[in-house]
């Protein structure tokens, strides 16, 4: 069975995080998203989403966060090397999200790692879907010359 330190084929970890309209406030903050969508209740209400709604990307974010700190250990790196995703539902604030990534694949020649990722709301109807590529660093790194 390949691993790479530590993880094997199969290796999964999830996060959970309530969505509140002020996480939505920060996020169009950071990334500039202020579109009205997220913002505005009287706006989202005459859409076909009936209300606000938070950014996709805070879900990628949550993936982000089970990478970084539930599946791998306190001495390693995940670098993000690429995500496919599909948006399933929209998650509107006060909705709980749950992302969990299960290791589908491991190279046999570098440490990169191919994961599934899965985000639900409380009801444990899918958000989003997709896939993710992380290459993994251990600490202290070191240069293969």
């Amino acid at each position: 069975m390949t691993t790479v330190h530590g993880l094997t084929v199969g290796a999964k970890a999830s996060l959970s995080k309530t969505i509140s309209q002020k996480d939505i406030e920060d996020f169009a903050r950071v990334s500039g998203d202020t579109q009205p969508l997220h913002l505005d209740a009287s706006y989202g209400a005459r859409t076909r989403f009936k209300g606000i709604v938070a950014h996709g990307t805070i879900s990628i974010g949550l993936i982000s966060g089970v990478l970084g700190t539930r599946l791998v250990g306190p001495n390693q790196t995940v670098v993000f090397l690429g995500i496919n995703c599909r948006f399933v539902k929209p998650v509107y604030p006060g909705e709980t999200v749950t992302a969990t990534c299960e290791v589908k694949a491991i190279r046999p020649d570098r440490p990169i790692v191919t994961l599934e990722a899965v985000c639900t709301n409380q009801k444990g109807e899918q958000v989003l879907t997709g896939e993710v590529t992380v290459l993994l660093d251990p600490l202290p790194f070191v240069e293969k010359k």
